[in-house]
């Protein structure tokens, strides 16, 4: 196995979760079993969404897991601890610890973006890749976990019983190829218990004592062997211990020597260990460079000068599931359509692991092959069905034309014999995994097997090794070979030596009914009469062995000893009285048979030699067909009575001996009637022989005929089918992707309203709790809805949701045009205040404002009532204290004035103005000192400073101001610090005049 390449930049685990319909249930779901404290891993969630749909997946995630989430930009580098979701309408692969992005090549409907990704973390993680399957539709994935299990990555899969949609968990399930199936809770559990204990570690730290190693691998080897007769031994250590590693991960076995026990105790844990080692990757038209110069240049060198109708020889071993193989068989096609000629195409595909080969002998694969097949190869050499097993998802099976090129069979090439004649073997990454010894067989096997100028196809990673002298190099990148002449054979004989020859007896098909008990349901009737018949018509020829048969040969009834006619076949039980006769009996039975049924005569064939216990006997052999009355019809079938006994004639070898001791006795006495007997017995045997294969020949062409009659109607069948489904193909693969994307875009919208709901929540219950009565109308004045507060303005209940506004009786007094105002700003968009009151005397502060959307539409208006009663309760007080005071500022006989901080005048009553003789105007701008005495100025101002402002007291002193006309006036004054919301904003004084 390769090894990693990112070992000093990515220390920490990627985990590719594919997700679809479902989802995000199942992501919720999966956080939820999540643990608080920091994980150093990062996730990639990759969930089919609607490309023209602006995702909030983002935000949706961030509010199941502490950890960051970004949606995914072109070139971003991993950061662990960090969630990463796959934009709409874009794929997404790794490289070197950093996201790309590109735009789908595929249409809508046929993009796998989790197959997409998966691939690509199986090439750049190597066997640290991790990938989850979650809920969803279709087969998205399965194709990627391939690749990741080939790299040795693990694979979870969430239980199909979870699932909201099972159809992607039971795809990759069917693989075989899952390591663990959970619900999504318990995934963060078991994903974090394999991570510790594998992650990241070397073999040599898995492994440390390599001597044992070696020991308990010979014993693990032997354990294979002995249940699956295949041997792992020669394959590269690194390789095999890397799936042991992980095995032992899994089941949590700390040591090789634990391991090797549970073997033992646990014998199915020896099959998947056995599968594990066989997993390998591939795919249609896998590495397009190799596909391309096979198409252009490899391809039709090989038709090049052959006539029409010859045999093509591919050998590809290793298939597994066989889309390589079925890939090359497509290319040979287009090449003999491209030339418009036949020729006999033989592709035989071999593998050990008979799964694989049922999956590529059914040749049906998921939809997913779109990400590798052709949209114009798709319509021409596959049939597009549904897959009965979820009804959404749809399979592609490879059209018979192309499937009839194709022999598939399980074949271990390290044991049993190759092909031979063969014109291309395509063997691409199986040598990267076996050992040096392993590779010195096999090259030399493969260059026997190849016709002279054959190609050999390997992969990117394998070589020909030292046998340069075997193989010409086509292209030493791409590793593909041609056959050199070996006119020696220096090679071909070690070849053979090292191949051991296994055979394996195939059973025979499951027994047939051989009576048709359709019109007699009575079985022991049935079986009286069988005997009845036979014994009937022995008895009216003569007494022999009989045995009753119908047209197909199949033995119904037996009468007498058969042993020496007739003999059971190997494997599964048959009486067939064709297949169970002895040598020199079956030829002439076959022939007498059918002529019997033909003719229905009876037919004679004396002095047959059967061969018997390793001697002959001489045997007459009789067939009588049966002329059933209306009761034998019950039995379904014409019937006929086959007897046979022995003969004293001798037979033809017998004849010849004699005629060769005669010959030696007494050559001149010859007797030329024996030898013209013995010539008649020779040419009755040839005329015999000619007659059986004429028979045959004649059954041949029945057969073929109803065959062909068949065939003809089938095609007419698949035709009309087809043609219908070619209909309904576009319109269900685009209505599948739609349904796929709406699911999603459901789910978050779901999401959205419950996010909706509980703001609404909050909105109802802060209207109630402010108090503040609102109601909202759209453009024709019809309310749209109401808090509770506002019913003691207006008589609103809950079924005049809908009524217009002005329909309702309000409670306010002196203000009868609401409908006019709330028209009035709809008009201008100019929101509107009016002081109300209702008429049980409370106060309201009625706000009229438009109804504003986010994006700036008016869709009506908001009316709001704030109660402000005991506002104007405190304004009328304030009102009535400034009356107050205002009317003692203008009677009182003093003067009374307000300066600033700097002493400059702001106030004054009349009284003050007389009193200096000043105008308002004249006094106002003038500062304090300017009306002062300057012996006055120091000593105000100490007390202005220390007493008034400091200390914020009222103050009385005495003082003189300077009149208008330049006298003198003394005066007492009581000052006292004026302040507005804490800030000192002047001085207020009285002013009363002091008399000598």
């Amino acid at each position: 196995m390769n090894e990693n390449k990112n070992t000093t930049k990515n220390i920490f685990p990627i985990i590719g979760v594919g997700a679809s319909a479902g989802g995000l249930v199942a992501i919720e779901q999966f956080f939820s079993g999540m643990p608080s404290t920091e994980i150093n891993m990062a996730f990639i969630f990759l969930q089919h969404l609607d490309p023209d749909h602006k995702s909030i997946l983002t935000d949706l995630i961030q509010r199941y897991t502490k950890m960051q989430v970004f949606e995914i930009e072109d070139r971003m580098e991993i950061k662990e601890s960090c969630a990463y979701i796959l934009p709409p309408n874009r794929d997404v692969s790794l490289s070197n610890n950093v996201l790309k992005l590109s735009e789908p090549t595929l249409p809508r409907g046929h993009r796998m973006p989790i197959d997409f990704f998966f691939r690509s973390m199986a090439l750049d993680q190597r066997d640290r890749a991790i990938c989850i399957i979650l809920s969803g539709t279709g087969s998205d994935g399965t194709l990627g976990i391939r690749a990741i299990k080939a790299e040795g990555g693990l694979v979870i899969v969430q239980d199909p019983e979870s699932a909201d949609f099972d159809g992607m968990p039971r795809s990759a399930i069917k693989t075989g190829l899952v390591d663990y199936i959970l619900p999504s809770s318990e995934m963060p559990t078991q994903l974090i218990t394999f991570v510790s204990t594998v992650f990241g570690k070397n073999l040599s730290i898995v492994f440390p004592d390599i001597a044992n190693i070696e020991h308990a691998l010979k014993k693990i080897f032997v354990l294979i062997r002995a249940q699956t007769h295949h041997d792992f031994s020669l394959y590269k250590r690194n390789t095999i211990l890397r799936r042991i590693e992980r095995r032992m991960a899994l089941n949590h076995i700390e040591s090789i020597d634990e391991y090797v026990n549970y073997l033992k105790e646990k014998p199915s844990e020896i099959e998947v260990l056995f599968l594990d080692l066989l997993i390998g990757v591939t795919n249609f038209f896998r590495d397009k460079e190799i596909f391309y110069l096979l198409e252009e240049k490899i391809i039709p060198t090989i038709f090049a000068n052959r006539p029409a109708n010859t045999a093509i020889r591919v050998w590809v071993p290793g298939c597994s599931t066989g889309e390589e193989a079925y890939s090359i068989a497509i290319l040979l096609q287009e090449q003999m359509d491209k030339l418009k000629k036949n020729f006999t195409i033989q592709i035989f595909a071999t593998d050990i692991d008979n799964r694989a080969i049922e999956v590529a002998r059914s040749g049906t694969y998921t939809s997913n092959i779109t990400a590798d097949v052709s949209i114009e190869r798709l319509t021409r050499f596959f049939v597009n069905e549904e897959n009965s097993s979820t009804h959404i998802d749809r399979n592609y099976r490879i059209n018979k034309n192309i499937r009839n090129m194709l022999i598939f069979s399980e074949q271990d090439i390290i044991k049993d014999p190759p092909f031979s004649k063969i014109d291309i073997i395509s063997c691409r990454n199986l040598l990267i995994y076996m050992g040096h010894e392993l590779q010195k067989q096999i090259i030399p096997m493969f260059h026997y097997a190849l016709n002279p100028d054959g190609i050999l196809v390997l992969g990117t990673s394998e070589t020909v090794g030292e046998f340069t002298n075997l193989f010409n190099i086509i292209d030493r990148k791409l590793k593909i070979y041609q056959r050199k002449d070996d006119s020696q054979g220096q090679h071909n004989s070690s070849i053979l030596g090292n191949i051991k020859f296994f055979r394996n007896a195939k059973p025979l098909v499951n027994r047939k009914y051989l009576i048709d008990k359709t019109f007699i349901n009575d079985e022991s009737y049935i079986n009286n009469r069988i005997q009845q018949l036979t014994e009937k018509s022995l008895l009216q020829h003569f007494s022999a062995i009989g045995i009753l048969v119908n047209m197909q040969g199949d033995i119904l009834y037996i009468h007498g000893r058969t042993g020496q006619y007739l003999e059971p076949v190997h494997g599964e039980v048959c009486i067939n009285i064709l297949k169970m006769a002895r040598e020199g009996l079956q030829r002439d039975l076959t022939v007498a048979l059918y002529k019997s049924k033909m003719s229905n005569t009876s037919i004679h064939y004396p002095g047959l030699k059967v061969k018997t216990n390793g001697n002959y006997i001489t045997a007459n052999l009789t067939v009588l067909p049966l002329n059933l009355d209306s009761e034998e019809t019950a039995f379904g079938s014409k019937l006929f009575v086959v007897i046979l006994e022995e003969s004293t004639l001798p037979t033809i070898a017998t004849s010849l001996s004699v005629i060769s001791t005669e010959v030696a006795n007494s050559e001149s006495d010859i007797d030329t009637s024996i030898i013209n007997t013995n010539i008649e017995m020779l040419s009755k045997e040839l005329h015999d022989r000619d007659e059986y294969l004429s028979t045959t020949n004649e059954q041949l062409a029945d057969s073929n005929e109803e065959l062909k009659s068949l065939n003809e109607e089938m095609q007419s069948v698949n035709e009309e089918m087809q043609s219908t489904n070619e209909e309904l193909e576009t319109s269900k693969e685009e209505l599948q992707s739609m349904n796929e994307e709406l699911a999603t875009v459901n789910t978050e919208l779901q999401s959205k309203l419950s996010d909706l709901l509980r703001s609404n929540n909050d909105m109802n219950n802060l209207l109630a709790g402010t108090g503040i009565g609102t109601i909202f109308v759209d453009h024709q004045l019809y309310i749209q809805r109401f808090t509770p507060s506002v019913t003691q303005v207006i008589n609103l209940i809950p079924s005049d949701v809908g009524r217009p506004v002005g329909h309702i009786v309000s409670n306010l007094i002196n203000y009868d045009h609401l409908i006019e105002d709330i028209q009035l700003v709809l008009d201008t968009l100019i929101f509107k205040e009016v002081e109300v009151q209702t008429k049980a005397g409370t106060w309201y502060l009625l706000h009229i404002r438009p109804y504003r959307t986010q994006d700036n539409v008016i869709e009506g208006a908001v009316i709001t009532f704030v109660e402000i009663s005991e506002m104007k309760r405190t304004a009328f007080a304030l009102k009535e204290t400034e009356n107050k005071y205002r009317l003692l500022y203008e009677i009182s006989n003093d003067g009374i004035i307000e300066v600033d901080m700097h002493g400059k005048f702001l106030k004054s009553n009349n009284n003050f103005l007389e009193m200096l003789g000043y105008s308002f105007e004249e006094l106002v701008g003038k500062s304090y000192k300017d009306i002062t005495p300057f012996k006055w100025q120091d000593q105000e101002d100490k007390i202005v400073l220390e007493e008034i402002i400091s200390n914020g007291k009222s103050t009385r002193y005495q003082k003189e101001f300077i009149k208008k006309n330049g006298d003198i006036i003394a005066v007492e004054v009581q000052s006292i610090l004026s302040t507005e919301n804490g800030k000192n904003t002047g001085i207020w004084s009285v002013i009363s005049k002091r008399w000598p």
